[in-house]
């Protein structure tokens, strides 16, 4: 499967995915040459969009090659940490830890998860000039091939290069690592799903212009603005900034924000009890602009005071004014015995005048964007160094209950949704979901994706943290320092909260390139002998193979599959896929493969998948005898042979 998806990644443009798209839905707007009918395609939308030919859009330097980049297939594969996997904390967990850059990772989960996360939170580089960020990719394209791929000059392609292959902290350079990223976020995003994004003034207005050209400007629910707790910037001459921001954007502007629980300044309203408890009370009538009659008709009519008289709501100054609620959700406030009638003095006369009452229990409220009232960042590092030993374990860290209030505020979570974070960094986001789960009994699970990048000794504060990682048995790369924060948060929570059922493990898999010998092999390869070269099943083996083709298949990591025997053979079984991936089949095995179709109503796989390292000309020709024989048997079998390489 890599050789295939290397000489695919040959000819993909930076458009394959929209022109995909565009066949799929406009087929009659294709021109027996391939070429796209653009009037044509107009005329088709003319009744329903008003088509304009000017309009304003996002461009800047690589925006292309970012888009180019999305459209390239992931050439790693996927290695499961088996030792730690097995582990009886981890062996049932549906949470879900990635080594590896988040490019590939995001890659590798849309075959599994496109529209199926329900809250993304990233914290990526700020791009600040301090924080390390500097832009390197490891795609090895020439000038010629750019020119060609993205029909852009010379100058053009080189300009490119330098920022890829040379490094670069410019604003192109950030943009270009950012919006790949995010058009593959988008499309992992559910519906009813939303993404929230941190960043502070340094490329804040950059990102809202990526992501209105992403996601789209009318879907964007807001932006929170957090206080941070330190002032930064001062130094240079201006005003500074004690905040940092985060965007938040879903698929459709329709979305609500989740309402938060009342703080303890709330409640104080809340100071009349009855039977139902304590409750606060506010007028029926409207108050406030557009109060009057005409303004709301369908909210002004006669209700009966205790006394059954009429009453029509009337403003002080006298003008007929409106009710807050038209007259079928007044009826049902009767119902609810939630409206209160209360003596007041109106024009000199005492009168009955309705009151609506609200009860404080599981009572919410809209959220403020602006965020001042949790922990800032120097409790975050305190958090985080209480973990470890009190050792300055990382230097930039959000608060856990700020990761908390966004998961308590994404639109429709439901137990089993998933929250991803691919830039993971200390893994506060994994913290702040297995909390959320202890604290409020729900059942959210993670996907944490997090570049093992390697911790430097000649950064002090980065040699704190590698000397640390080595002296507890650990590997210095900065994955590693979310793994182990991971473990001894859910330590801490069992410690805590010894009861709880919250899943508090975590699955561990590693993104691995292919090196170059084993693409040379992969290229040379030939099966047509007796005896087959193992070196390259060797070079993968079984699990990695499995795992990365479960992804690939749509069953996610969390999948049914289960070893079959074959005689003397052992293949994976899962829903609608049969693999067979280890070495050496023998005749037995096929017959007992062909066997199992026959008798077993139950078992009936329509994608019979193979290794093609794995097996000889002989072995190949044999199974590819009897599934034909299969197909054309009675039962009339439609079975798939899928080989890849």
């Amino acid at each position: 499967m890599i050789k295939n998806i290397c000489s695919a990644n040959e000819t993909i443009s930076p458009n394959v995915n929209e022109i995909s798209v565009l066949k799929e839905n406009f087929p009659s707007c294709f021109r027996p040459d391939d070429s796209f009918d653009m009037t044509r395609f107009s005329e088709l939308l003319a009744d329903k969009i008003a088509i304009t030919h000017e309009g304003y859009e996002l461009k800047f330097l690589g925006k292309n090659y970012a888009r180019l980049l999305s459209s390239l297939e992931t050439e790693t594969v996927i290695v499961p940490d088996e030792i730690h996997n097995s582990l009886p904390e981890n062996r049932n967990s549906e949470n879900i830890y990635i080594s590896g850059d988040n490019l590939d990772g995001l890659k590798h989960l849309l075959k599994s998860y496109a529209g199926k996360i329900k809250c993304i939170y990233i914290d990526p580089p700020y791009n600040t000039g301090t924080d390390g960020f500097v832009y390197n990719d490891k795609f090895n394209f020439t000038v010629n091939n750019l020119m060609q791929r993205l029909s852009i000059d010379e100058g053009q392609a080189q300009h490119i290069l330098d920022l890829t292959t040379r490094g670069s902290a410019s604003h192109s350079a950030w943009l270009m690592f950012m919006y790949p990223r995010l058009q593959l976020a988008r499309d992992l995003l559910s519906d009813d799903g939303a993404i929230f994004i941190s960043i502070d003034d340094n490329e804040q207005a950059n990102l809202k212009l990526i992501c209105d050209d992403i996601f789209g400007e009318e879907n964007c629910l807001g932006t929170i603005a957090r206080a941070t707790g330190q002032t930064t910037g001062q130094d240079s001459g201006g005003l500074g900034s004690s905040f940092d921001y985060a965007f938040v954007y879903g698929r459709h502007p329709e979305l609500d924000i989740v309402g938060i629980p009342l703080n303890s300044h709330d409640l104080k309203r809340f100071d009349n009890e009855d039977e139902n408890g304590w409750y606060a009370y506010d007028q029926l009538r409207k108050t406030g602009s557009n109060d009057r009659r005409e303004d709301r008709p369908n909210m002004y009519y006669p209700i009966l005071n205790p006394d059954g008289e009429e009453l029509y709501p009337t403003a002080v100054a006298g003008y007929d004014s409106c009710w807050r609620v038209e007259r079928k959700t007044y009826d049902k406030l009767v119902e609810d015995n939630l409206i209160l009638w209360k003596k007041t003095t109106r024009n000199g006369e005492e009168v009955w005048w309705p009151y609506v009452k609200y009860y404080a229990e599981g009572r919410t409220k809209r959220p403020s964007p602006l965020w001042n009232d949790l922990d800032g960042n120097k409790k975050a590092t305190r958090e985080v160094r209480a973990l470890f030993d009190n050792v300055k374990i990382f230097d930039y860290v959000k608060p856990v209950a700020f990761i908390n209030r966004i998961i308590q505020i994404s639109p429709n979570m439901q137990d089993g949704d998933i929250v991803l974070d691919f830039f993971s960094g200390s893994a506060t986001t994994a913290q702040s979901v297995m909390e959320c789960n202890t604290k409020n009994d729900t059942n959210y699970h993670y996907i944490m994706i997090q570049l093992p990048e390697k911790l430097d000794a000649s950064i002090t504060a980065q040699k704190v943290t590698l000397d640390y990682l080595l002296e507890i048995g650990r590997n210095g790369t900065l994955d590693e320092v979310g793994q182990e924060r991971i473990i001894r948060a859910a330590k801490k929570i069992k410690d805590t909260s010894p009861d709880t059922s919250a899943d508090l493990g975590f699955k561990h898999y590693t993104l691995k390139d292919i090196s170059q010998s084993t693409l040379d092999k992969l290229e040379t390869f030939d099966n047509s002998g007796f005896i087959i070269d193992t070196s390259i099943y060797d070079a993968f083996g079984t699990a990695t193979v499995l795992t990365t083709w479960l992804i690939h298949d749509g069953y996610g990591f969390i999948n049914n599959a289960k070893m079959i025997t074959l005689a003397d053979y052992t293949a994976y079984w899962c829903d609608n896929h049969l693999y067979c991936i280890n070495p050496h089949i023998s005749e037995e095995a096929i017959k007992t493969l062909i066997d199992k179709y026959n008798t077993q109503c139950d078992f009936n796989p329509q994608n019979i998948v193979l290794f093609g390292y794995s097996f000889n000309y002989v072995e190949m020709e044999n199974i590819k005898t009897n599934i034909k024989i299969l197909r054309d048997s009675e039962k009339n079998l439609k079975i798939n042979l899928d080989i890849r390489y």
